[in-house]
């Protein structure tokens, strides 16, 4: 038997090996890059709600799902309890033909605690 293009089918192996840890590392970059908006934009309608809690849970909860909206976010939930606002906000991460999946963040804000 002879080994004549044994190198070119090992070339190829590992040109494919390469390109799916390329695209893996890809893919989990957008994750990561989704997930930190998608927390950036939950500490900010849950400020927003914080802002608005004064005029009620209602106004909270809609002033957060601006916010969260303005930030290609979802508001999947609001709570308000004692002035705290807790939101959980969902981004959907479409990602062409490997799929779509949901980032989520949550957070809440209200006002700080008085020592003393």
């Amino acid at each position: 038997m002879t080994e004549r293009g044994s190198g070119t089918v090992l070339i190829l192996v590992l040109s494919m090996l390469v390109l799916l840890g390329a695209t893996a590392g890809v893919v989990r970059g957008i994750a990561v890059t989704a997930r930190h908006r998608v927390e950036a934009a939950a500490d900010l309608a849950a400020l927003a709600g914080a802002t608005a809690v004064l005029d009620g849970a209602a106004a909270a909860c809609t002033a957060a799902d601006e916010v969260a909206r303005a930030n290609g976010g979802r508001l999947s939930r609001c709570a308000v309890a004692g002035g705290v606002v807790e939101v959980v906000v969902t981004r959907v991460l479409s990602v062409g033909r490997l799929g779509r999946w949901a980032a989520s963040g949550r957070s809440r804000a209200g006002p700080a605690p008085v020592s003393g």
